[in-house]
């Protein structure tokens, strides 16, 4: 990954997908899931997906997790923001949320497995190349900002920014 300036001219940047992940911390783990299909399919994250019109981020954020895990979580907060180019398909704008608990008990579904892993034993050799580097903010309820270039699997370009807040 080359980290010159930037491939992309994020001041003019607009995103063609709203998109969400929701990420439930308890008891020293996080609840991920291996994504069965769709982008990603194979790969380990948190549940989300596209926020569909009319729909609120937030909103959004609780519905997949609904969806994939048949969980509610509980008090999410937003910490981050994911602006992907992704050269092969549409750009991705992500809202990044973390919940502490939830009602209900993960479940697997047509789309995912849940997966509950320890905070020092996160699979990222399984995950997308840029969660190395935002996650461990997202799960230290740090604010941030990542803006990625990818080429297929393949990441390109990156760039995090500590926030303030959301």
């Amino acid at each position: 990954m080359s980290q010159g300036p930037s491939p992309v001219d994020w001041e003019s940047w607009v995103p063609v997908v709203p998109a969400t992940l929701m990420f439930i911390v308890r008891d020293g783990q996080v609840l991920l899931i291996v994504k069965k299909r769709g982008l990603g399919a194979g790969k380990i994250n948190g549940p989300g997906g596209k926020i569909d019109p009319g729909e609120t981020a937030l909103a959004c954020a609780i519905r997949e997790t609904e969806e994939e895990l048949k969980i509610t979580p509980l008090n999410p907060r937003k910490l981050g923001e994911l602006w992907f180019a992704m050269g092969d398909i549409p750009d991705i704008l992500c809202h990044v949320y973390r919940a502490d608990d939830f009602t209900g008990t993960p479940t697997e579904t047509e789309e995912a497995v849940p997966l509950w892993v320890g905070l020092d034993e996160i699979p990222y050799d399984r995950m997308w190349a840029d969660d190395r580097l935002w996650l461990p903010l997202m799960l230290e309820e740090t604010p941030f900002l990542g803006k990625f270039c990818f080429s297929g699997d393949d990441l390109l370009w990156s760039s995090i920014e500590i926030r303030q807040a959301w």
